[in-house]
């Protein structure tokens, strides 16, 4: 992977194919590879015509890794993405994020939205304002001697999950105390570009999209038949709608 530098960290991403730039943001203890590549969606993406660009975030991936929770507020990571941006020397893109990567992007598209021409947030809804109730569980699991302790099924599934993907665990860990930072509900109400919400109708970790796409002026809510917020990753309908979302708010 290429890097870039921000925030006097050195960061890594790759692009992929010609046309209009579309930045993908993956999420929480995934990577750029994981979450874009290896579900389909950069064939997806450049098979229709985009320039399709992946951020492996601070504390993610071949990215920096600081120990610091200060280092991971949304509106640092935000940030990254702006300078990634300014890297390649695009004044604005779509943005499409996953999960903490549709975080990342909802607080790009409010406080960056010059650069921003629409964006989808996948794996999450409501969340974005309410939080996540099982942050402090994750952490606690992710920071535990062993998986065999571990009886929360979500600290279980994201210590599963870190382990896979043989993450820095003491970074993520970082990276949870302060990137679930909640976005204020009046600042969701003023991002000013068109937004899809799609999150999984079995998905207990994101909220309801429906309630988060009424509060943004231009804001689309889709449920993602029959699939949980790791299966909705690289789901077939999702790349649908996100394709057919794009093709009207990105042409």
């Amino acid at each position: 992977m290429a890097t870039f530098q921000s925030d006097g960290l050195t960061l890594s991403y790759d692009s992929f194919g010609a046309g209009k730039p579309l930045l993908c943001i993956h999420g929480f203890a995934s990577s750029a590879k994981v979450n874009w590549i290896d579900t389909g969606w950069v064939e997806t993406l450049t098979g229709a015509g985009y320039n399709t660009i992946v951020l492996d975030n601070r504390g993610h991936g071949a990215s920096d890794k600081p120990h610091d929770p200060e280092a991971y507020y949304p509106s640092a990571m935000a940030r990254d993405a702006v300078a990634l941006l300014d890297h390649l020397g695009i004044e604005q893109a779509a943005v499409l994020g996953y999960s903490m990567g549709a975080r990342i992007a909802a607080f790009m598209a409010f406080e960056h939205e010059s650069r921003v021409a629409c964006a989808i947030f996948g794996g999450m809804g409501m969340n974005l304002i309410n939080g996540l109730s099982d942050g402090n569980d994750i952490i606690s699991g992710l920071r535990a001697p062993s998986l065999a302790a571990l009886t929360h099924p979500t600290a279980r599934q994201f210590r599963i999950f870190a382990d896979h993907t043989k993450s820095d665990r003491e970074a993520l860990a970082a990276c949870m105390e302060t990137s679930r930072q909640p976005m204020a509900r009046a600042d969701v109400r003023r991002i000013g570009v068109p937004v899809l919400v799609a999150v999984g109708e079995d998905d207990g970790m994101a909220g309801s999209p429906e309630p988060l796409a009424a509060l943004i002026p231009g804001g689309q809510a889709y449920v993602i038949p029959k699939r949980d917020h790791m299966r909705a990753t690289g789901d077939k309908a999702f790349k649908t709608v996100t394709l057919d979302f794009l093709s009207r708010t990105f042409a």
